[in-house]
Order: structure tokens, then sequence, then C-alpha cells
């Protein structure tokens, strides 16, 4: 019983079989020489080299095709204004150079124009070489197409996770969600884009350490540097203090930073108080915004932070800190500083504390309002006056 399963099992198992390939070479010169051992080598042999020859030539001029036509579609895709065929698109004005190349859609057009090349050149060389033992060879393709199915079937069973890999890192690349030196958040890494692959992305977090990222494990994506990117700023001031006048005077120092020279082309649009954010136990957040170009919101509320510190010391207002009321339970009742004294009142800046905080602001002059001089003049006359 055994033997006989064995020998079922042999008869079923696929097998190579190779059969008379066609040889036109070899039925001319043997029609002109007649049959013979000699004659069939000579003539087989430069049927099966020519045959190869060609299949080779073929396979070249396919790949030199092939190549050009990517060359030319990733030429279209990075720059908007070159055709097709490498021409460039000119106006009804004249002009043809009026769009900006974008460097993000010359690195996606790159990445995606590579991978094409590199799957055209397999699929190319695969054709030829099963082109090659089918006609040159003769040998019977059915059987080992069956065992590369087989073979292909098994590996991607077994690399699943690379296989999910490269095709998110083909969609991320395709539908362009980020690119190199963007600023992204992918949930455990956070930070600059240093490379993108077809099976990892590369993030420089704040820190300096660089996180490799499968592409087939990124299930979200946050891009902070494409088109705009916005700066919120809650700025804490004391109860007791005016916040209209406050947030006036926030609103007149992040305008005046929008209005300088190195700040203009950051500023995308006029800075605007969306009002009270929070009332919380020790301060009333006043909230700022500010539109700016992708990557720079960071580095304008350093500055904005720095500027409103110094013109609220310049104008007195009064930065939040921890308050507590304490009451003092004692026989009789006790009253700090006397019945006589009066409230405190948070000082309300006037016009000319507002026009010097603007430029304390600027340039971090936060010491008291200087004394009137007239009245330094007669202190100073009066102690030389004693002196005498």
């Amino acid at each position: 019983m055994t033997m006989l399963l064995a020998q079922n099992a042999e008869e079923d198992a696929p097998a190579i079989e190779i059969t008379e390939p066609v040889r036109p070479i070899t039925e001319l010169l043997e029609g002109w020489f007649g049959e013979g051992p000699l004659v069939s080598l000579v003539a087989g042999s430069i049927d099966v080299i020519l045959q190869v020859v060609l299949i080779l030539a073929l396979a070249f001029l396919a790949l030199l095709l092939v190549r050009r036509l990517i060359r030319r579609a990733v030429a279209s895709a990075s720059d908007p204004t070159t055709t097709a065929f490498g021409r460039r698109r000119v106006g009804l004005d004249g002009a043809g150079d009026h769009t900006v190349v974008s460097t993000r859609r010359v690195q996606r057009a790159e990445a995606l124009g590579a991978l094409a090349g590199s799957v055209l050149r397999v699929l190319i060389w695969t054709v030829a070489l099963f082109i090659l033992l089918s006609t040159a060879f003769g040998i019977n393709l059915t059987p080992l197409l069956a065992g590369a199915g087989i073979l292909g079937i098994a590996v991607g069973f077994g690399a699943q996770g690379l296989v999910s890999d490269f095709l998110a890192g083909i969609f991320m690349l395709a539908e362009d969600q980020f690119g190199v030196g963007d600023i992204v958040n992918v949930g455990e890494a956070s930070g600059v884009v240093e490379g993108v692959s077809l099976r990892t992305t590369r993030i420089r977090d704040v820190t300096g350490t660089l996180w490799h990222v499968p592409n087939g494990q990124i299930m979200r994506v946050g891009n902070m540097s494409q088109e705009w990117a916005r700066a919120l700023l809650d700025i804490g001031v004391a109860y007791g203090t005016d916040i209209d006048a406050a947030s006036e005077l926030i609103l007149t120092i992040a305008t005046d930073m929008a209005g300088e020279e190195d700040y203009r082309e950051i500023f995308l649009d006029e800075p605007e108080i969306w009002g009270v954010e929070n009332l919380g136990n020790d301060s009333v957040d006043i909230r700022l915004v500010i539109k700016t170009q992708p990557g720079q919101q960071w580095a304008i509320a350093r500055e904005l932070r720095r500027r409103i510190k110094n013109a609220f010391d310049a104008a007195e207002v009064e930065i939040p800190f921890p308050q507590r009321t304490v009451w003092l339970r004692t026989e009789q009742p006790v009253s700090l500083g006397g019945e006589e004294v009066p409230a405190f009142e948070h000082p309300v800046p006037d016009a000319t504390a507002v026009e010097r905080s603007r430029v304390a602001a600027r340039r971090g002059d936060t010491s008291p309002p200087p004394v009137d001089l007239a009245d330094v003049a007669v202190e100073a006359t009066e102690g030389l006056e004693d002196d005498e």
C-alpha cells in the first residue's frame, strides 16, 4: 500500500518537460547540406545563440524605452510648466516660468519614478527569461509557473509585515502625506522627517533621537509643515487686571512685531485676540492667535512671549502668581493695615505707559519710568543750598 501511494505521488508531482524547440536555421542548413551530426550541432548552436541575442536585444530596447518614458513622466510631474515631451508650457502672455518648482514635488516624483523603474525592470527581465527558456531551450513553463505561484503565496504569508510596509510607503508617496523636511507627528515619534523610503520613515525629534518607523505601523500622520501654521499663545494676567486694556496691549505688541521687516514675510495675517480662554485658579488667560509660515510658529511664539513680558513690566501689568486667601481666627477681629488703608487697585496703563511698553518690547528695557527732569533739578538745587 505504501509503495502504491509513493508511486501515485511520483506520478502526480510536476516535472520539467523539455520539448523540441523551433530551429529555423537548423532546418535551413540541413536542407542545404543534408542531415548529419556536425550540421545539426553547428546549426543548433547558431539557432540558440541568435535567439538569445535577439531576446536580450529586445529586452534592452524595452528597458531603454521604459527609462525614457519614466524620465519624461518624472520631469512633467516635478515641473508643472513642462510637458511630457520636455517642452515648456507657454501661456497667452508668452511667459512660461511663473510656477515655482516645489522641492517636495520633485522628491515625490523621483521616488515614484524610481519605484516604477524598478518594478518594470524586474518585469521585463522576468518575461525575457521565460521567453528565453521556452523558445531557445524548449522548456515547458507550466510546472515552473505553478511552483513559482506556490512559492509566492508562501513568501506572501511569511512577509505580510514587509508587504504592508511597502504598500503603505507607496500610498504615502503617491498621496504626498509628508516629505523630507516636514515636521510630523506619527504617534510615539514626533519631529522633522529626514528620510522617506518605501519601507520606513526616519524622524528626528527635538532631543536629537532618530526614529525609524515602519510605514505599515503609521496609523495617522499630523503634518505641521503644509501650507500654513498657527501660533497659539494663552497669556495669563492677574484677576485684578483690566482685561480690555491688557488685550489691547498684547495686540499692539503683536501688531508691531508683524509690521517689522524681519517678520513681515513670516506673518501671513494680522494677529487676532480671540478673548478670554480660561479662568484659572490664579490667572485669567487671554488667547492670541497668529497665522504664520509653516514651521515658524514656535519661533514666533517664543519671541512674542519675551516681548510681552517686557511690555508687561514696563506698563506695570501684573503677571499672575499663585494667590491664596488666608483667614486668621482670633478672639478679636484683625484688620491688616488698618481700616484707613485704601483697597489695592491694579494700575491701568495709560497712553504714555503703552508707548513705553512698545519700545520696551523691542529693546528689552524694563527699567522703571524716569522721573521728571524738572523735579530732579529742583532737588539738586535744594541739596546744594543746604550744603552751603
